[in-house]
């Protein structure tokens, strides 16, 4: 069971309730209803089984307790998230490694179709899956100059499932989304918005957090169920295939990410590792 406790305290807002788990961190000002979701699992926030069953149930209690909004963030310097922990994937264990991409799933459509609005503060490199947790909020803003975007599995000589593909395609269009996934591209903060990657960009964290209010006040007087249909309306297409897929994806993934040539690519990888520190590498993978 995870640890958790609750207290209340005052800070820069009003009435604030704090939930603290192991690697996240939630904060909700009681006053707005807006949830700030920090993850905080070091050195990169990168997802193992254990992380995204803690980002599951963390969004199934916003839920219960009709948060407002979320904001999802970093607490790490010069990263949001770095996507699947390469381990859950290098010589796995079978059992588990379906466990993995199960919950990945899961953890994917609870996010994609939260029952409130959601925006993703990017004050980070989000590469792969971190792009994927950004892409599955409602609204993006992505903080300074220095830092990348994109699905850059091609480039470490996997590539990305369906679903992710399927989630680019709905935010940028298809024509961009395979480009970007056949050259692993990374985009630079300025990239990203041009192309939609994200919808607005900030000097600094502060003023990125003040946007993602702004935009989640935008609902203040929008009906949560008027809300809530639209964005079902509007995903479903995109969700539909994984739903209708969900056993079939786990077997593929299962014995593709088994295969002699993936774990060569994976140990490759995983060999830089150990010459590079993992934000160089992040870098690096453009």
């Amino acid at each position: 069971m995870l640890r958790r406790y609750i207290s209340y305290t005052t800070n820069k807002f009003t009435n604030c309730r704090h939930v603290s788990q192991s690697m996240l961190q939630s904060t909700v000002d009681e006053k707005s209803g807006i949830a700030t979701v920090t993850m905080n699992k070091p050195p990169v926030n990168s997802l193992n089984l254990e992380f995204l069953e803690e980002i599951i149930t963390l969004l199934n209690k916003l839920q219960k307790d009709k948060v407002r909004g979320m904001i999802l963030t970093s607490g790490l310097q010069k990263v949001f998230c770095a996507g699947l922990d390469i381990k859950e994937l290098y010589k796995p264990n079978p059992d588990r490694l379906t466990k993995f991409w199960t919950t990945l799933q899961d953890t994917w459509l609870s996010l994609y179709t939260t029952s409130f609005p959601t925006v993703s503060v990017i004050n980070g490199h989000s590469p792969a899956g971190g792009c994927m947790l950004a892409m599955s909020c409602d609204y993006r803003v992505m903080v300074g100059q220095n830092y990348r975007i994109g699905f850059n599995e091609a480039k470490l000589g996997i590539f990305a499932p369906k679903w992710f593909q399927n989630t680019i395609i709905a935010v940028i269009g298809q024509r961009k989304a395979e480009v970007s996934l056949t050259t692993g591209k990374m985009y630079t903060t300025d990239e990203a918005l041009q192309i939609g990657l994200v919808d607005e960009t900030c000097a600094d964290a502060d003023s990125a957090l003040k946007k993602g209010t702004h935009f989640l006040n935008n609902f203040q007087n929008i009906s949560p169920w008027a809300y809530k249909m639209t964005k079902d309306i509007n995903r479903q297409s995109t969700i539909q295939w994984l739903i209708d897929n969900k056993q079939k994806d786990v077997d593929f993934t299962v014995e593709y990410m088994q295969s002699p040539g993936v774990q060569k690519n994976l140990e490759l990888y995983l060999q830089s590792l150990k010459s590079l520190p993992p934000l160089k590498l992040i870098s690096e993978i453009n």
